[in-house]
C-alpha cells in the first residue's frame, strides 16, 4: 500500500491501494489528502443530506454524503484509469443509478454540494468549480458556513455556469434539477 509521492500522477487504481480510513482526492492525477471536517461542517452536511433524502423518496434520484467517491472519466477511460477527477464531495445527487458501482459514482452527477472551510475554499471555488463546470454537472452549490451563505451555480445552455443565486440562512432554495424540491435553510446553519 504505497502512499502517493509528491509530483507523481495517480489514477483510481492507485487510489484503491491506499490505506482505508484516509480521505484522498485526485484532480488531474494530483492527490491531496482531506482533513476531518469540523462539527459545524458535519452538522450542515447532515441537515442538507437529510432534507434531500426525505424529499427524494419515490423520485428517480438519490443523495449520497461523504465519504463517497465521485469518479468523472474523460472520454472512454476505464474506471481504473480515471485520473481527471476522483473527488469526495460533501453531498452528491445522482439520477442515473446505472453509474453507481464499487466505491461511488462513475460519471457526471446532477448536483454537487461542497461545504467550504478555510483550507478548502480555494479548491472548491476555483479548481473544483472549473472541473465540475467542464464535466457538465448541472448544479453546483458552494456552502460558506462562516457567512451562512449558499451560492448555487446552474449550468446554462452554453455549458457554463451562470451568475450564482445566493441564499442566506432565512431563505428556501428551489432545486433547479428537480423544481418540486425545496431546501429550507433555517435549519441548515448552526
Amino acid at each position: 500500500m504505497p502512499l502517493p509521492q509528491e509530483g507523481g500522477k495517480y489514477t483510481y487504481a492507485d487510489y484503491l491501494t491506499w490505506p482505508e480510513g484516509e480521505r484522498w482526492e485526485i484532480i488531474d492525477g494530483v492527490p491531496s489528502m482531506q482533513a476531518a471536517p469540523t462539527w459545524q461542517h458535519q452538522a450542515i452536511s447532515v441537515e442538507l443530506a437529510s432534507q434531500f433524502n426525505t424529499q427524494l423518496k419515490g423520485k428517480p434520484c438519490r443523495v449520497f454524503a461523504a465519504p463517497f467517491d465521485l469518479c468523472i472519466p474523460e472520454s472512454n477511460e476505464r474506471d481504473e484509469e480515471i485520473s481527471n477527477i476522483i473527488a469526495q464531495p460533501d453531498i452528491v445527487v445522482v439520477c442515473d443509478e446505472s453509474k453507481l458501482r464499487k466505491t461511488g459514482y462513475f460519471g457526471v452527477p446532477d448536483l454537487i454540494i461542497e461545504i467550504t472551510s478555510p483550507s478548502t475554499a480555494r479548491k472548491d471555488k476555483l479548481l473544483k468549480f472549473n472541473k465540475f463546470e467542464k464535466a457538465g454537472v448541472k448544479e453546483y452549490w458552494i456552502v460558506e458556513p462562516e457567512n451562512k451563505l449558499i451560492s448555487v451555480f446552474t449550468l446554462q445552455e452554453n455549458k457554463r455556469y451562470g451568475r450564482p443565486e445566493v441564499y442566506a440562512q432565512d431563505h428556501t432554495i428551489k432545486v433547479s434539477i428537480l423544481p418540486e424540491l425545496e431546501i429550507d435553510l433555517n435549519s441548515v446553519f448552526v
